[in-house]
């Protein structure tokens, strides 16, 4: 066969990234960028959604874990928050501080042990105006016991446990 008639062959690299590019369009990549995960506060570290994309202002708001949409995001602490509506994310970005979990999400029982574990956005507490999470339905009964004691003794060991997870 002639150098003429020979098919052109591209290198195995180039191929590679007309893939990605392909799948890109067809799952509507949108250039979006995720925040990084930060351990000091519960993220999933595949989307880098804190507390799983639920609207931490609706536990305020509706006394009930809601999911946040997709079109309402906020990057805080490096984490991607999301949110139920433009009302719930104006009231997050003027005061992450109130709405954002105690301990950054973790299990104030467990935080109280000295221990690091993540809370499930569907075991949560309102307790002194602020959002507390739980690693289980059983962790948020022993909390509700006797919330005054965990919160001091979590208050208390929090700064050692926090250094332990990366920023």
């Amino acid at each position: 066969m002639s150098s003429a008639r020979r098919t052109p062959q591209f290198p195995v690299s180039t191929i590679g990234l007309i893939a990605v590019a392909v799948v890109l369009l067809l799952i509507g990549f949108k250039g979006e960028l995720r925040a990084g995960t930060n351990e000091r506060i519960v993220t999933n570290p595949y989307t880098g959604l804190a507390i799983d994309g639920y609207d931490p202002v609706a536990y305020f708001v509706d006394k009930e874990a809601r999911l946040g949409m997709p079109d309402r995001e906020f990057n805080y602490g490096g984490a991607v928050w999301r949110f139920r509506n433009e009302g719930n994310q104006a009231a997050f970005v003027a005061h992450p501080d109130i709405y954002a979990p105690w301990f950054g999400g973790y299990d104030p029982v467990g935080v109280a042990r000295g221990v690091n574990l993540p809370g499930n956005p569907q075991f949560f507490a309102i307790v002194g105006e602020r959002l507390c999470l739980f690693y289980s339905e059983a962790a948020r009964r022993k909390f509700l016991a006797d919330p005054r004691k965990i919160l001091r003794a979590a208050d208390q060991r929090w700064p050692e446990t926090r250094a332990t997870l990366a920023q």
